[in-house]
């Protein structure tokens, strides 16, 4: 599976979308960019005359990359159109703000992925290689049938 067919299959679209590009993805990790463009709507009032990115912004990027990115290729041929995805723990530490027209690189290391479940340790990084968030994030992806 190419990147690009990964980033097709994100249950996301615009304006939730958090992925740009994958950098590089096996069944380790995966390494992915976001630009924050400046006109979208949650910096309208976050903060007044001082934009910064909310963190839970921060966290989905984080989780979008560094979970729903390496699961989908996880999965590979089973991820499809009856599988759900459910972010189940985070546990992030906000090191430094990410301000409008940033780009941020998200690095996921696989701790684990067994029935289902998939846990990563994530790393944000800014265009200067500065950490501005760490921490683990954890998600289940099962097929709907398997729910009922």
């Amino acid at each position: 599976m190419t990147n690009q067919e990964i980033i097709a299959k994100l249950p996301y679209s615009k304006p939730f979308l958090f992925v740009d590009e994958i950098l590089h993805i096996n069944e380790n990790g995966v390494e992915g960019t976001y630009y924050f463009d400046e006109n979208l709507d949650f910096y309208k009032g976050h903060f007044k005359d001082n934009p910064i990115t909310p963190g839970v912004i921060l966290t989905e990027v984080m989780a979008q990359i560094g979970l729903v990115c390496l699961g989908i290729f996880l999965l590979d041929d089973s991820f499809n159109k009856a599988t759900s995805i459910a972010l189940t723990s985070s546990e992030i530490e906000f090191l430094k703000p990410v301000f409008p027209t940033e780009r941020v690189t998200v690095i996921s290391e696989k701790i684990y992925f067994r029935f289902g479940k998939l846990k990563c340790k994530v790393i944000m990084k800014n265009e200067k290689g500065e950490e501005v968030c760490t921490g683990t994030i954890a998600g289940i992806m099962v097929s709907k049938s398997e729910i009922s």
